[in-house]
């Protein structure tokens, strides 16, 4: 009888998993004070919560997450905001992006990063990713520049920190704004520089799956009290502080976030340091164990001084060790051993029909004359992103954060059932 568990064999790992999202009596009791206070969301930039910029006491919940938040960070400002999709959007608009700008981001992550520029009438221009980190590779960034370009999103991919001086030598040289993208990265840091500080705005995510979660949320952070400023009163109905209840400044929506939300947030926010501890441990760990194995290779350590914050654990699969044995089959594999491994994204974001259809542009949201009719083909990134192609279509396994809050010997059987699998691969083939 085979060894394999999707063959009936034993499987490597059957405790299960850390759950996610993990609750304790820090936020029920921050839910209930709420709760019982009546005031569930923050009706006011200044008079109800007791904070303009710079106060170091607010007593909105919101506030005091924006603040806390912001300062983990390295920034001075924070804005709460609904999710990181809208964090990353009101971000461009604060930072003066619009019709006809370009943008370049990764075509390897969530669509928010590549959408968020066509939600303000810019235009995205996917730029090649690092085979070793699965961030956007500079070099790409520099091939893609042209007269039009405005900005750049970084994303820090699974937790693990772009290469931002590069990034920020480029950005100087051509006068380009940078957005970093945060949102799997609660805590890394890039060269001893929390990430979120090296842009021109910094966006968090806090939808169910990331490393602190409110079920849903987001925040921007920057250095720029006019741009904070400017960022509030784009989720705040136009309002600016000190512009009244009724006075509307800007063309702007209703974004949010709830004072349930930020109580939740503040409680999470004690208790990242040890989960932030956890994962780092044990990816470096797993780290350890996959070096070892003939066809796996773990992504690049991060730069001296910067931290990893493993919302993803990802590794490169070569199944030129594993007999060929293609990487669906090779997880499912995986999937049976008890490990919940993912085959990541099937695609670059580029092939997705809102992109190859031109979509936003056919009667979608939003059409500019003159600027999205003669825009970009998108199906010509097939080849100048060869790598996130690679990555997509064989390469490139996820592990989600919760399995990095699991003990040694789970590392372990990580580890065993993935060799486990390299031994008998002729079987799957």
């Amino acid at each position: 009888m085979s060894e394999l568990a999707l063959y009936g064999g034993k499987k490597t790992h059957e405790d299960g998993w850390p759950a996610w999202p993990q609750n304790s009596a820090l936020e029920e009791e921050a839910v209930l004070s709420v709760l019982r206070s009546g005031e569930w969301w923050r009706n006011s930039l200044g008079e109800s919560t007791g904070r303009e910029w710079g106060d170091e006491s607010p007593r909105s919940e919101v506030a005091k997450f924006e603040l806390a938040f912001a300062h983990l960070h390295g920034c001075e400002y924070g804005v709460c905001i609904t999710n990181g999709t809208a964090a990353l959007e009101i971000a461009l608009r604060a930072a003066g992006v619009g019709a006809g700008d370009e943008v370049i981001v990764p075509p390897y992550t969530f669509i928010a990063t590549a959408t968020a520029p066509l939600m303000v009438g810019a235009v995205p221009v996917f730029a090649d990713i690092e085979e070793d980190t699965c961030n956007i590779d500079p070099e790409a960034i520099r091939k893609a520049i042209t007269q039009r370009t405005k900005a750049i999103i970084p994303v820090h991919f699974g937790g693990l920190p772009a290469n931002m001086d590069a990034i920020q030598a480029i950005a100087a040289e051509y006068g380009l704004v940078i957005i970093e993208d945060c949102a799997h990265a609660h805590g890394a840091a890039y060269q001893g520089k929390m990430v979120g500080s090296m842009g021109t705005f910094g966006t968090f995510s806090f939808q169910g799956s990331k490393n602190m979660t409110a079920g849903e949320g987001g925040i921007v952070i920057t250095h720029d009290s006019e741009k904070a400023a400017q960022t509030q009163s784009f989720v705040w109905g136009g309002r600016l502080p000190g512009s009244g209840w009724y006075g509307h400044v800007n063309l702007a929506s209703n974004l949010r976030m709830t004072e349930i939300q930020a109580a939740i947030l503040n409680a999470q926010l004690k208790r990242l340091p040890g989960w932030f501890k956890t994962r780092l441990g044990n990816g470096r760990r797993l780290d350890s164990f996959l070096e070892t194995i003939p066809g796996v290779k773990p992504m690049a350590a991060p730069a001296g001084g910067s931290t990893h914050a493993y919302h993803l654990y990802l590794f490169r699969y070569l199944s030129g060790q594993f007999n060929g044995l293609s990487k669906t089959r090779f997880v499912e594999a995986l999937q049976a051993e008890g490990i919940p491994a993912s085959v990541g994204y099937e695609y670059p974001l580029y092939h997705n029909r809102v992109f190859e259809d031109g979509r936003f542009w056919k009667g979608g949201y939003p059409f500019i004359p003159g600027v999205h009719e003669t825009a970009i083909d998108y199906k010509r990134f097939t080849e100048t992103c060869p790598v996130a192609e690679q990555a997509c279509a064989n390469q490139i396994v996820w592990l989600p954060q919760n399995c990095l809050l699991g003990d040694a010997g789970a590392m372990e059987d990580i580890a065993a059932a993935i060799d486990k699998i390299r031994t008998n691969a002729a079987e799957l083939v």
